[in-house]
């Protein structure tokens, strides 16, 4: 690429604050003057040599003084040259007159085998506290309040187990198939593209012990120790689909980039797994992701428990929902009296959404956070190397046996825009959710009552 073409394909997507354009418009002229291109190739030395030679005259010409040559590099790249580029950086540009950061954008491997040849490989050439293996939905908003809300509210704290919680789902849903880009998502499918990264850790969040300090090492080696409970995925415990087409909306199989037209790789999976600790035997954990379904949507779901010899047989059971996008929420459904004459038991909620209670404050896009945890040098919100192994020895041998195609192994189709396979519903219940009300709307009274003489 040309250099202007390079600013124009990094800018496109800057959004100017409403009201703030001008002085955004001021500082993105900034960026664009300390924002530089240079081109070279994966696998030779005389590139990145090239590379280096530009980064220190930026230095020189900055007075960066030695001890302060800080560098972070963000390998946003194929898989199939993540270790060669490491190498490259590693022989030619690292440096020991400051700090080195290395952030990796997923996948991290493919199964257990790949991800460890790929940890091994790295840690060969940079050092743990080097490395920085980015999941963006841990920069999430709601992703990073999970461990307020447990371990800064007596209510929850004391709620957050087997006695209270009947199950949890934790759901990832896109209103978009693969659009073009088939080709790609057939060698990961929505299990490594989804499921084994973003929502794991989101369940990391949800059911670790509380970490003994806010430290990064203290809480990630409390996501190890709940991964380390978690026994591989059974397929008896697995719902898997792949969408069909539905009028103008094309199937995943009509997708032109896609090269095997006989396809099994899975757009939706529902898959459900046990923690097998004091706090949360036998509660099934139900991770739910799928493309080309009826809305946007990610949240966590806690279902509680019936209540016990309940005087109001038919109401629903309790729910605490982290809404993590769009719209940020978090919300308790619970049971009220309706108002008015009435005793009749309605389900309503008590509700803290984002976009109106805090309205005057900016949520930053989760990138913009974890590139900010880089430069702090905070580890919290970026995947260990054993935390990688543990997880993806939960989900290898699921995804060996879809690979290969096993006897055992169906996919179920659904319509683009629909809720998933039609089996779900039953899948979730065997579980022990129960969809209770879910069509609820706020009370309308029929009459005004001070509108009224008796």
């Amino acid at each position: 690429m040309e250099h202007e073409e390079y600013i124009n394909r990094v800018t496109q997507f800057i959004k100017l604050r409403k009201n703030e354009e001008e002085e955004d418009r001021k500082k993105l002229e900034e960026f664009k003057k300390i924002t530089n291109y240079i081109s070279g190739q994966y696998d030779q030395d005389a590139s990145y040599q090239t590379l280096r030679e530009y980064i220190e005259k930026c230095e020189n010409e900055r007075g960066v003084k030695d001890g302060q040559r800080n560098r972070v590099f963000y390998m946003a790249l194929p898989p199939s040259v993540f270790i060669p580029v490491a190498q490259g950086l590693k022989r030619n540009v690292y440096t020991t007159e400051g700090s080195v950061r290395l952030i990796v954008e997923k996948p991290f491997g493919k199964d257990t085998d790949s991800s460890n040849h790929l940890a091994h490989e790295l840690g060969k050439l940079f050092k743990e506290n080097e490395i920085y293996r980015i999941d963006h939905y841990l920069g999430k908003e709601m992703v990073k309040n999970i461990m307020n809300l447990r371990f800064a509210n007596v209510l929850f704290g004391h709620a957050w187990n087997r006695t209270y919680i009947d199950n949890v789902q934790i759901t990832f849903k896109e209103p978009f198939g693969t659009e073009g880009r088939g080709g790609y998502f057939d060698e990961f499918g929505i299990i490594r593209d989804v499921i084994q990264n973003h929502l794991l850790q989101v369940l990391t969040l949800v059911a670790m012990e509380r970490p003994i300090s806010t430290d990064a090492e203290a809480i990630r080696d409390e996501k190890v120790k709940v991964l380390k409970c978690i026994e591989p995925i059974r397929i008896e415990n697995t719902l898997l689909g792949q969408y069909v087409g539905d009028g103008d909306k094309p199937g995943y199989k009509d997708d032109e980039s896609l090269k095997d037209k006989d396809s099994l790789t899975p757009t939706f999976a529902a898959v459900a797994c046990f923690i097998n600790n004091e706090r949360w035997e036998g509660v099934p954990f139900i991770l739910k992701a799928g493309k080309a379904l009826n809305e946007a949507k990610v949240e966590v779901r806690l279902q509680f428990h019936r209540v016990a010899g309940n005087l109001f047989g038919s109401s629903a059971r309790n729910e605490l929902v982290i809404r993590i996008q769009p719209n940020e929420a978090v919300y308790m459904k619970f049971n009220n009296k309706q108002p008015g004459l009435s005793y009749q038991t309605i389900t309503t909620d008590l509700d803290l959404s984002y976009h109106e209670r805090y309205t005057d404050l900016a949520i930053p896009d989760a990138y913009e956070s974890l590139i900010l945890d880089v430069l702090r040098n905070d580890h919290s919100n970026f995947v260990r190397d054993d935390e990688l192994e543990r997880a993806w020895k939960i989900f290898t041998p699921l995804l060996h046996k879809i690979d290969n195609r096993e006897s055992d192994v169906e996919i179920k189709h659904y319509r683009y825009g629909s809720r998933g396979p039609k089996e779900l519903d039953d899948f979730v219940k065997k579980f022990g959710y129960h969809r209770e009300n879910a069509n609820y709307e706020w009370p309308r009274q029929n009459v005004n009552p001070a509108s009224n003489k008796l």
